[in-house]
């Protein structure tokens, strides 16, 4: 983990600024995968953050090209911090990640 600082919206104009631990992002993909494997959906809190877990279904999502609907994981809070791992092309294939951080300033010392 790593402390970091990030800026927060209040409200309006004002914005506040605070610390938070950030995981390393090795150790997401490996709970993530962990979960991929097992195939079942979840939620819960993982490194201190909200995350979920959903499984892949064999049924494409609504208005999509996809002949599936992916598996997904993500971590975090919009607007703070935020990851995400999507299986899009199959469970088999690695996954396609995003990552906002936009709104940390700075990072800090390791946990």
């Amino acid at each position: 983990m790593v402390t970091a600082k990030a800026r927060i919206m209040v409200h309006g104009d004002y914005e506040s600024v605070v610390p938070v631990l950030i995981p390393e992002l090795d150790e997401v993909r490996r709970f993530a995968g962990e979960l991929q494997a097992r195939g079942e959906s979840w939620a819960g809190d993982a490194f201190g953050w909200p995350a979920e877990y959903h499984a892949e279904r064999p049924e494409p999502p609504l208005d999509s090209k996809l002949s599936f609907t992916p598996a997904d994981f993500c971590i975090g809070e919009s607007g703070i911090w935020f990851f995400s791992l999507m299986w899009e092309h199959g469970k088999d294939a690695p996954p396609v990640e995003f990552l906002d951080d936009r709104h940390i300033l700075a990072s800090g010392a390791r946990q």
